[in-house]
């Protein structure tokens, strides 16, 4: 396969303070984001015309799945084939306790395993509560960060109105760094566009 512009893994939180109902509009935002005119032509208009996405859902220790595995995006065709996995993925992990520490390993992994090299690689963070569980997410963050990742987040304040902080303070790091955030998951959608324009610009 040949090289990419960007490899970024979106990783969405399947924990217990995400209802059905939240999770559902976070899915819905998220798909209605890729499919956003100016994340679509970033994804495809770099040097290299083509990026690598993937999904993964994440909750407590040991529950982490890659719903979307890697994906060329080169085409209106592939991305839309992307933006409908992510808007109908099922909610297949145990809705338990909060281990980002374990959910950046998971992302750590499965960017060892691309099937490309890219020239920036980005995990895409998006939650509603700080890590109470699992590994810490600090050490982990550290080795991505040495290794040329960057991490960013999206905080959905309706539960934890200091998230923000807490993902700046152990989450988020390397090149461009951000950390962006909304009141509730019937913003997701809008706070999600903007994160990927920003993302993949």
């Amino acid at each position: 396969m040949n090289d990419v512009d960007l490899a970024l893994i979106v990783a969405l939180d399947g924990s217990a303070s995400v209802t059905f109902d939240e999770f559902n509009l976070m899915a819905d935002g998220c798909g209605a984001a890729f499919r956003d005119p100016q994340v679509a032509a970033g994804l495809v208009g770099g040097p290299r015309g083509a990026s690598l996405c993937a999904l993964v859902l994440w909750s407590g220790p040991g529950h982490q799945e890659v719903m979307t595995d890697w994906t060329r995006i080169a085409n209106a065709k592939e991305l839309e084939a992307f933006a409908a996995s992510v808007e109908n993925v099922p909610r297949v992990v145990i809705p338990g306790s909060t281990a980002l520490g374990e959910a950046l390993d998971v992302c750590g992994r499965l960017l060892t395993l691309k099937p490309a090299a890219a020239a920036r690689a980005v995990i895409d963070v998006a939650g509603d509560g700080r890590s109470n569980d699992g590994i810490r997410p600090e050490p982990v963050r550290d080795r991505l960060v040495a290794a040329g990742v960057t991490i960013n987040g999206l905080c959905v304040l309706h539960e934890e109105p200091d998230l923000v902080r807490s993902y700046t303070d152990e989450v988020i790091g390397g090149p461009g760094a951000f950390v962006l955030q909304c009141q509730t998951y019937a913003d997701f959608a809008d706070a999600m566009r903007q994160k990927l324009a920003k993302e993949v610009a």
